[in-house]
């Protein structure tokens, strides 16, 4: 998928640049397609939801209820926006 590197949205940063603690919805893959298939069959699925916990050397998120472990190189691979806390009473 080509996201222009995120220029034309400010909103998309890499993994890498995601602040932790942060709700994240995947937006993008970038990269080579064998690395890209590998990164969904792992639940890096365009629009999934993922929370970033941990960057110490490795990026730790969490992505279909389990912690998943990636090197920079991966999540730089990775094109994310934040997701807002709701609204208390919104229906989305």
């Amino acid at each position: 998928m080509n996201l222009n590197d995120g220029k034309n949205d400010p909103s998309l940063v890499d993994l890498c640049e995601a602040k932790i603690g942060v709700r994240l919805r995947v937006r993008g893959l970038k990269g080579e397609s064998s690395v890209c298939e590998r990164l969904r069959e792992m639940g890096f699925c365009e629009r999934a939801e993922i929370h970033k916990v941990s960057q110490n050397g490795a990026l730790i998120c969490v992505v279909c209820g389990s912690r998943v472990a990636l090197s920079q190189r991966l999540g730089k691979e990775i094109m994310v926006e934040p997701l807002w806390p709701k609204a208390p009473g919104s229906s989305q």
